[in-house]
């Protein structure tokens, strides 16, 4: 084979600039950001997908907060049934999902004075907020994107070019040290959520006691579903050993991180 006969192999293309552009509202009782990645982050569709994530959280507030008394929740707590929205069902079927899925380590139900006991869905519907906020912007094309509340975020790679840009880095906040990072965890589509007390105290409730967790340390469960490694991350919190056994029995696809 002469020279001009060796095959030349085409030049691959050169990867495209990513821009970045970001986002931050208070929504749900926490800073909820919105970051993504896109040759043109400017482009007026993601500009309208990012309104649709918040009109999302918002409505989900309306919906399903435990502390607006005009909620749907609690207007249904207190006996008013008309216009209840769709979601308080399908929440609270998710919560005695997650109940069973649990073995009862993740508990909705809470007592309240006199014996009643009421719904409190607090410990999965934020993550399935952002979860179901954050399609709108999956479905725009050839961005990546990333939606961070509190200790949750939900991350996609997107379609076209942007799918080979580097996986998204997500700090992992040491519970001993405020401020510091203590791990990182790359996920390019996915979810990570986090448990722990270093931020808002006791506010997990370990339901075999009925008292809240309080010790050192975190949960941290990475996988496909930021509503189901929310709940993941709550049970973990409450017993590390049993719901890190259930969840290599019952969801295989999420991994635990204890810090």
């Amino acid at each position: 084979m002469t020279t001009a006969e060796i095959p030349v192999a085409p030049a691959a293309p050169t990867p495209p600039v990513l821009g970045r552009r970001a986002w931050v509202e208070h929504v749900m009782g926490t800073a909820v950001s919105v970051h993504v990645r896109a040759v043109e982050p400017t482009r007026p569709d993601i500009e309208a997908a990012v309104g649709r994530v918040y009109a999302h959280l918002r409505r989900a507030e309306a919906v399903l907060s435990t502390w607006r008394p005009d909620s749907d929740l609690l207007r249904l707590q207190h006996g008013e049934t008309d216009d209840v929205h769709a979601w308080v069902a399908d929440v609270t079927e998710l919560c005695l999902e997650a109940e069973d899925r649990t073995d009862g380590l993740f508990r909705a139900w809470r007592a309240r004075p006199g014996g009643r006991t009421v719904l409190d869905p607090t410990g999965l519907v934020k993550g399935w907020a952002v979860a179901a906020a954050a399609e709108h912007l999956a479905v725009v094309p050839e961005v990546a994107f990333a939606v961070g509340a509190g200790g949750d975020v939900v991350v996609g790679a997107g379609r076209g070019p942007v799918a080979a840009a580097p996986a998204w880095r997500i700090g992992l906040e040491d519970p001993r040290r405020a401020g510091a990072v203590a791990d990182v965890v790359t996920v390019r589509r996915g979810a990570v959520a986090t448990s722990g007390a270093a931020a808002r105290g006791g506010h997990v409730i370990d339901p075999r006691t009925g008292g809240p967790v309080t010790r050192a340390g975190s949960a941290t469960v990475v996988g496909p579903d930021l509503t189901w490694a929310d709940v993941w991350a709550t049970a973990a919190w409450v017993d590390p050993e049993h719901a890190g056994r259930l969840l290599g029995e019952r969801d295989p696809s999420y991994r635990l991180v204890l810090l």
